[in-house]
């Protein structure tokens, strides 16, 4: 599944994924294991490493995040991946609860 994105897809996952490492205001280890291990899966370039890497310095633009812009067709993949990046710490912070719950319903 995570082979069918583009190129603009496979950045849009990204840029989910380290909006919601985000969620509890710190960066765990195991968060950018996380999406270390996603980059490689989705043999992400030089340039879209470098610039998921800088999300995870500094959270992405809320207003570049929008649900309605996910493909119908990978809106569950989004869902899971994002569910994935929520557990990867081992925490369940609120602040992850009530964002995961408002992209789901935005994105069902």
């Amino acid at each position: 599944m995570l082979n069918d994105l583009t190129t603009e897809d496979r950045l849009r996952l990204m840029k989910f994924v380290c909006s919601f490492a985000w969620a509890d205001l710190e960066i765990r280890e195991s968060e950018r294991e996380f999406v270390a291990a996603l980059m490689l899966r989705l043999e992400l370039d030089d340039d879209e490493v470098a610039q998921v890497e800088g999300w995870l310095t500094s959270p992405p633009d809320p207003e570049e995040i929008d649900p309605q812009e996910v493909p119908s067709e990978h809106r569950q993949l989004f869902l899971d991946v994002t569910l994935q990046m929520i557990a990867a710490d081992g925490e369940l912070a609120p602040a992850e609860t009530e964002s995961f719950n408002l992209l789901s319903q935005l994105l069902v």
